[in-house]
C-alpha cells in the first residue's frame, strides 16, 4: 500500500461518516427534518471517485507489469 492509497483511504472513510451526518442532527442525534442532500450527493460521488481512480491506477500498474513480463522473454 502506497502513501497515496494511505491518503485516499483516510478521505474515503471521512467520506462515509459524512453520510450519516446529512441525515442525522450530530448535536441531538435525532433525525434531521430537511436531511443536507448535497453532503449525502458529495460523499457518495467522491465515494465513486476514489474507486474509480484506484482501479484505473491498478489497471495501468498490471498494464505495466505484464509489459516488463513480456519483455523479458
Amino acid at each position: 500500500m502506497t502513501v497515496m492509497d494511505k491518503y485516499l483511504l483516510v478521505v474515503v472513510v471521512f467520506l462515509i461518516t459524512g453520510i450519516p451526518i446529512a441525515f442525522i442532527n450530530p448535536v441531538t442525534g435525532k433525525l434531521l427534518e430537511h436531511p443536507i442532500i448535497p453532503l449525502f450527493y458529495a460523499s457518495i460521488g467522491g465515494i465513486s471517485v476514489i474507486i474509480l481512480y484506484s482501479s484505473y491506477k491498478d489497471r495501468k500498474q498490471k498494464q505495466k507489469d505484464n509489459l516488463k513480463r513480456r519483455s523479458k522473454k
